[in-house]
């Protein structure tokens, strides 16, 4: 099970570095321009965008292990191993 786990979590990390790649020099150089404020707003919009699908995922995620521990002592009990 701990096996399990870490290869989800190094999966996970190696999964998402291509994402540090995509800083576009244009989006860049508008957002650095834009005053304080603006700047606070944008990163609150990331933000906001970011935390319904990290939010369903994480749910998902957990319903499937909820899922998969169920099925298993299930299983444990009909076949009585």
């Amino acid at each position: 099970m701990k096996l399990r786990l870490l290869i989800l979590a190094l999966s996970s990390l190696l999964w998402g570095a291509s994402a540090f790649g995509q800083g576009c020099a244009m989006c860049y150089s508008t957002a650095r321009a834009a005053t304080e404020g603006g700047q606070r707003a944008i990163s609150r919009g990331v933000l906001i965008m970011l935390f319904p699908p990290v939010g369903f995922m994480t749910i998902g995620m957990g319903l499937a292990f909820r899922y998969s521990k169920k099925r298993d002592q299930d299983h444990e009990l009909t076949t009585g191993s």
